[in-house]
């Protein structure tokens, strides 16, 4: 007997999601039922030069909207963005947000939406008990294909006092409407598509393969892997493959709705505690752990990885087989996007032992298919350095 199908869970998604092409168009209409009076565009500097901004900014004047415009954006969303970010909220008297770009701005956007009503330290939130209702609506605007950020109910946020990555998390702080528009991602450098791709084919894999994973996350995750694995080279060879990059958006989506009702693991512990510590590119960060820690947890999910290597497309013989084969082709993908090696992100030895613990004790850590500590995270971290 399946014993899943005896276990019981909620699904919940606050966010009324938008999909296709030219879909960005539906921002004034959106607003306007919502009785918006005024929006803070929540963005970052580098989003400036693309012309993505003025997209949003021309839509909302031609409808005669109000609007604001915060970039103070970091990448990996630091605890003072978000905190400055909720003074101009208040400061503009803005009651609804409209965050513009990957999961740093969508993450601080959720913050801010938060801290503008109920004020005081971002990090007070990590006490979900403390979050109530009333937060200001937000609209998502995805301009990657990575984080998912747009249809999930967390923020992963960087307090600066320790340079610890913790998570801000509530249904409360989920996207009201998320606007999927796959021409938004179009002329993607090759690079960040590669990384946000990675990022997106972890959620899927680790969304699929966490202890506390259910049935409606699993079939998501396992068509976002399919999506991906087809589509990430063609969107990395050329940037204004419009199929490609919605295949890309699409598995995105779908990959952060399965892991923010299921959970990441060990994989994310690794890549925050590194993007804390060395403020590095989530993704890429992702992106080197996972076929390693897939290959480290392998005889505690066969079967799963089995299924991952069918989503991509594979045959094989036996469950052990299969398992080798997402393993494998996990790493292959990486290879073929040009992900730069571990040994070449400036990890030092001597933080080792901080990464580890960072990673032991991250929220996520509990719901890896293989239980680790602190001493199996720094063997593991040992490991792959040595490698390279």
């Amino acid at each position: 007997m399946d014993k899943m199908l005896l276990n019981p869970f909620s699904f919940e998604l606050p966010t009324t999601i938008e999909y296709g092409a030219g879909s960005l168009l539906l921002l004034p209409e959106k607003l306007r039922s919502m009785k918006v009076s005024r929006v803070l565009i929540v963005s970052d500097e580098g989003l400036k030069r693309t012309g993505l901004i003025d997209k949003v900014t021309d839509l909302l004047e031609k409808d005669d909207l109000k609007w604001d415009l915060f970039t103070e954006v970091e990448p990996n969303p630091k605890d003072y963005n978000v905190e400055r970010g909720a003074e101009k909220a208040r400061e503009s008297g803005s009651d609804c947000i409209v965050a513009l770009g990957g999961g740093s701005p969508i993450d601080c956007a959720k913050g801010i939406a938060l801290l503008a009503t109920h004020g005081g330290r971002i990090r007070e939130y990590e006490d979900r008990s403390r979050i109530g209702e009333k937060v200001l609506p937000l609209i998502a605007i995805p301009t990657t294909a990575g984080t998912g950020s747009e249809v999930t109910f967390g923020a992963v946020i960087t307090d600066t006092a320790e340079w610890f990555k913790f998570t801000v998390k509530s249904p409360v702080l989920g996207a009201r409407i998320a606007l999927i528009d796959p021409e938004m991602t179009l002329g993607m450098p090759p690079a960040l598509t590669a990384s946000t791709g990675m990022d997106a084919l972890t959620h899927a894999i680790e969304g699929y393969t966490a202890k506390n994973a259910e049935p409606i996350g699993d079939g998501l995750a396992l068509y976002a892997i399919e999506l991906i694995h087809k589509y990430l080279p063609r969107a990395f060879r050329n940037g204004n493959d419009l199929e490609a990059r919605a295949g890309m958006i699409l598995g995105s989506v779908l990959a952060g709705i399965a892991f923010s009702h299921s959970d990441v693991a060990a994989v994310h512990c690794i890549a925050e505690a590194l993007g804390g510590k060395y403020d590095l590119p989530h993704g890429v960060c992702n992106a080197v752990v996972l076929a390693p820690m897939m290959e480290y947890n392998m005889d505690f999910c066969r079967e799963k990885y089995a299924r991952v290597a069918s989503a991509m497309g594979f045959s094989f013989d036996s469950v052990e087989e299969g398992s080798r084969i997402a393993v494998r082709e996990t790493m292959k993908l990486a290879e073929e996007v040009q992900l730069p090696s571990f040994s070449s992100l400036g990890i030092l030895q001597k933080d080792l032992e901080e990464l580890a613990a960072n990673s032991a004790r991250n929220g996520s850590n509990r719901d890896n298919p293989r239980p680790m500590n602190k001493d199996d995270y720094l063997g593991f971290l040992k490991d792959l350095l040595k490698k390279g």
